[in-house]
């Protein structure tokens, strides 16, 4: 058992300061008052009686050479790296931030912001590519397929969003059809109306706005599930049991929303088409057998396959958005809040962009 922490001053070497013992917080008793009180000169601290240091008997002493200006040696390699790192964490803390100019913070949140989007557009597109991966390695083998996980995401996705998105379309339907009447009346086009609704909803917003319901309800649903399965380590284990989780858990949500996003965004424009005839019915006195003979002259085929092609590829985004946030998470539960939060708004973001150069190219094509 090692002696109490003791010190000593031999004032024949240059008033040195000798300790001995062993300095650790559970012998070092009354050191700490005693070197309070020392007086004399001290121009040197030798530790070379040290049977032990700790932390605590670091800062003692590091305290001590630091309000005499005294220099510290005899200590060994092991000790000395202790002492080093006490001796470099007595700096003085800022008790308040250091103020900035607005104008400074302003541009660093900027700054901040670009080098994020980069960094998330960088890993959206890895992620791609490991899901691209993953299906071409199902399709090489393909005993590896989950039919079984595709068809519980189809519910999840589709069977379960049939209420609320025919509900969301049959308004939005109602509410074109009367903002496009109010228009129109000033001019006595009423009847183009028909046209306003039958074509916006299946080019445009049949489409658009299932993509951000689905971003919303699904893409969420992705993020929080695979959040917390990364957060239990879940994940960790099916990689050690020789599953990979590309295959079972992200390859049968992106099918089912690339598979199913075609399906709602059809569904969709067809109820908000009824929704635009209900209220063409009830307010501008169009008969549904007018309104439907109408919608087949004015509404080109092209307009529904505008619809469908744009929707797969919402459904892709959509999906991998959020999976790609879910497996992100790394470190507490507020991580799955906020990774569920980015899914949907890189979703929705991603999904408006491409709508944008969508629009740009079909009329590039002639699609008009």
């Amino acid at each position: 058992m090692s002696a109490k922490a003791d010190f000593s001053q031999d004032d024949a070497d240059g008033g040195a300061l000798r300790f001995t013992g062993d300095l650790s917080l559970a012998s070092m008793g009354d050191l700490p008052d005693r070197l309070e009180r020392h007086e004399g000169r001290v121009r040197r601290v030798d530790l070379s009686g040290v049977d032990r240091i700790d932390t605590v008997g670091a800062w003692v002493v590091h305290r001590f050479a630091a309000r005499n200006d005294a220099e510290v040696f005899g200590l060994s390699d092991a000790s000395r790296s202790l002492f080093d790192e006490v001796v470099n964490a007595d700096k003085p803390v800022a008790m308040r931030p250091q103020p900035v100019s607005p104008f400074a913070r302003v541009a660093g949140e900027i700054g901040d912001a670009v080098v994020t989007s980069f960094r998330t557009l960088y890993g959206l597109l890895g992620f791609m590519g490991a899901t691209t991966m993953a299906m071409l390695a199902v399709i090489r083998h393909p005993r590896r397929f989950r039919f079984n996980a595709v068809v519980h995401e189809f519910e999840t996705v589709g069977v379960s969003a049939l209420g609320i998105v025919g509900l969301m379309s049959f308004l939005i339907g109602i509410v074109i059809a009367q903002q496009g009447a109010v228009q129109l009346r000033q001019f006595g086009a009423e009847v183009f109306t028909i046209n306003l609704v039958g074509r916006l909803t299946l080019r445009e917003l049949g489409v658009l706005m299932t993509a951000i319901m689905v971003a919303g309800r699904s893409g969420s649903a992705f993020a929080a599930q695979l959040g917390t399965m990364k957060l239990t380590e879940e994940i960790d284990a099916m990689r050690v049991i020789g599953v990979s989780p590309m295959e079972a858990l992200v390859l049968p949500r992106t099918l089912a929303a690339v598979t199913l996003m075609p399906l709602l965004g059809f569904y969709a424009s067809l109820i908000a088409i009824i929704g635009g005839g209900f209220l063409a019915a009830v307010s501008l006195g169009i008969p549904p057998v007018t309104f439907v003979a109408r919608i087949r002259e004015v509404v080109p085929i092209t307009d529904l396959y505008v619809g469908l092609i744009k929707a797969p590829v919402f459904g892709a985004i959509i999906a991998i958005a959020g999976c790609f946030q879910g497996m992100s998470v790394e470190s507490d539960a507020e991580q799955v809040g906020l990774r569920t939060t980015s899914a949907v708004v890189q979703a929705i973001f991603l999904v408006i962009v491409l709508d944008a150069f969508f629009a740009v190219f079909f009329t590039w094509v002639g699609w008009n």
